[in-house]
């Protein structure tokens, strides 16, 4: 039998290479090929967008041929898109929703229907496209690309800036706006599957049915089932809750022949105002860069390089008129919202370029027959080639931004600082009064905490905390740590050491970092860094307590404060000689003890005992 098996494998093999054997290969060109191109465009200042879409288009079926399969990998990889309208979900929290709903609602659907239109019409009348196909690669060019803005806009700190929320509620808008252009598509459709769906009124109806149930499982299923996750401290869990949390949405939504964006999107929402949102943001978002950056790869492998090859005037022609387009719309939007004509150019230049949902809507509208693939592949290259003018635009426009106006009323005054001048890690007892202290002179202040019964419990006091390890990298990025300028430690951890807190000085270099520190012991682990600031979290206490209670035994006054100062410059001295020695003994003749206090060391004779 074991002959039988063997020689059944052989066979096998024989007969070419197996599924695991393909998946491997093509893993490692596509990885190989990504690492290579994104590293070589992020050192020429273009992204990583490009990078994707250019080696995607290198080792494809239109370019080397190394890797097969595109439109398999381009459906895997749309659950990158899927995770993408997650974590935009997550950033509306009610309060600054509520903030922006001028910019999000108004100057957002102002810049979407402007710009669609104007890009419709200009389609129509220069490549003879019917109306149909017009509107299906119109309005999709009106969308901006999110992967590459907001990133560069949190990286330089000015996304709390005006300009850069300005800019997100722009984007913001544009994300929410997909799910109705898929609609706009969908119902323009001329292909026959589509036509035999559910009708109109019923899948409005489904949609409404399927939020309200959504939001319904968020509030009685999913939170409770975080705050159990959350007391039993387990990683790995909120990981598969998260990615259970986004996929169960994406399926309902699929299930029901609605948008997996949509689904993604509102469960995102419904966590928004949840005190877990950091937690789960900083564990789906390595899985959204994964798949958002395989999403690139498969859409530069699906380009017919052929028909861009064949047409490169237009190509190049129509990426210039759709950026001129744009810039030009979205200048004249921002003036009349407000802003001063140097900040609106800046805002029209940086959100010119097409973005990565155009690829998502060009394939609806090629399932639509609503236009071919060849045009498709023209209209992502016309995408593409905007996206490359945009980091040299970014450049400009981070001119314009930061030009003042001409009465200066529009720069930051010290009330117009921006949200989060501070992160404390740890709202406990001691977390509690350094923040109120904070908050008691007008900062900002981020607060993070890892027990979900103390976040509960200061909810009650109206207090916003949000639940995360505040030893994260990555969950203080998402906190604002970039924009931080002071991050205090707050927290009971005696294993909190300087290998642990280098790279998170190293990350956030703008930022102070204070440290509570257990004990003696925790402050000499730590005295190696460039800190602010290290307090011992009982020693000020302790000393108070000492001085009430030498003043109930009626000591004269001036003798408390003689041994309280005595004690102070000793203990000191103690610690520059531990840390001289590496050796928490050293210099124990330096403490006060019985028959050698405060008259011993006032001798004035030099000898210490």
């Amino acid at each position: 039998m074991i002959l039988n098996i063997a020689a059944a494998a052989a066979t096998k093999a024989s007969d070419g290479p197996s599924a695991t054997d393909i998946l491997l290969t093509e893993g490692v060109v596509l990885l190989g090929a990504a690492v290579l191109f994104v590293l070589l465009f992020r050192r020429f200042g273009l992204g990583a967008v490009l990078g994707y879409l250019v080696a995607g288009a290198l080792v494809g079926p239109q370019g080397l041929g190394l890797v097969g399969g595109a439109e398999s990998k381009l459906a895997i990889a749309e659950i990158g898109i899927v995770l993408l309208l997650f974590l935009v979900g997550l950033e509306l929290n009610p309060a600054r929703l509520w903030r922006l709903k001028r910019d999000i609602f108004a100057l957002g659907l102002a810049q979407v229907v402007l710009c669609g239109l104007a890009l419709m019409t200009i389609i129509f009348f220069t490549t003879g496209f019917t109306w149909g196909a017009a509107i299906a690669l119109g309005l999709p060019l009106a969308l901006s690309s999110t992967a590459q803005v907001l990133p560069a806009l949190k990286s330089s700190g000015r996304i709390n800036s005006p300009f850069g929320e300005k800019a997100f509620s722009i984007l913001l808008f544009q994300d929410l706006s997909i799910v109705p252009l898929i609609t706009i598509i969908a119902a323009l459709s001329r292909n026959p599957t589509d036509a035999a769906g559910p009708p109109g009124l019923l899948l409005a109806g489904y949609t409404i049915a399927a939020i309200a149930g959504l939001v319904l499982a968020g509030r009685f299923i999913l939170r409770p089932l975080l705050r159990l996750v959350g007391g039993l401290g387990e990683r790995e869990l909120f990981v598969v809750v998260g990615l259970f949390t986004v996929l169960a949405a994406a399926a309902l939504m699929h299930s029901l022949h609605l948008s997996t964006a949509l689904g993604a999107f509102v469960a995102g929402v419904m966590l928004a105002d949840s005190p877990y949102r950091h937690e789960i943001e900083s564990d789906v978002e390595p899985f959204r860069s994964i798949l958002l950056g395989l999403f690139f790869l498969a859409v530069g492998m699906v380009l017919d390089l052929r028909a861009v090859a064949a047409n490169p005037i237009f190509v190049i022609g129509m990426a210039a008129i759709l950026v001129a387009t744009k810039a030009g719309i979205v200048a004249l939007l921002a003036r009349l919202f407000g802003m001063e004509w140097k900040q609106a150019i800046g805002i029209g230049l940086l959100l010119s370029q097409g973005g990565e949902f155009g690829f998502v809507l060009f394939a609806q509208a090629q399932n639509a027959y609503l236009i071919a693939p060849q045009a498709g592949s023209l209209f992502s290259a016309i995408v593409t080639v905007s996206m490359a003018t945009t980091p040299f635009l970014m450049l400009f426009a981070r001119r314009l931004e930061f030009a003042p106006s001409k009465d200066g009323s529009d720069l930051p005054g010290p009330d117009e600082a921006p949200r989060g001048n501070a992160i404390i890690v740890g709202y406990g007892r001691f977390g509690q009064t350094v923040a109120q202290m904070l908050m008691g002179h007008g900062f900002g202040v981020t607060l993070i905490d890892k027990k979900p019964t103390q976040i509960e419990l200061s909810s009650k006091f109206d207090m916003n905390v949000s639940y995360g390890d505040g030893t994260r990298i990555d969950l203080l990025r998402r906190a604002g740590g970039d924009e931080a300028k002071l991050i205090a430690f707050c927290i009971d951890d005696p294993s909190l050491d300087a290998k642990l807190l280098q790279p998170i000085a190293e990350a956030f270099p703008q930022a102070a970092l204070f440290v509570r520190a257990f004990d003696r012991r925790q402050v000499l682990a730590l005295a190696d860094m460039d800190l602010a600031g290290v307090v011992r979290e009982v020693f000020e206490s302790a000393v108070c307590m000492g001085v009430q209670a030498m003043e109930a035994l009626g000591v004269p006054e001036a003798e408390v404060a003689e041994v309280e100062r005595q004690y102070r410059e000793s203990d000191g001295r103690r610690f520059d000689l531990q840390l001289e020695h590496g050796n928490l003994v050293a210099a124990k003749e330096l403490m006060f003890r019985p028959g050698k206090g405060m008259r011993l060391l006032s001798r004035g004779d030099g000898e210490e005992t």
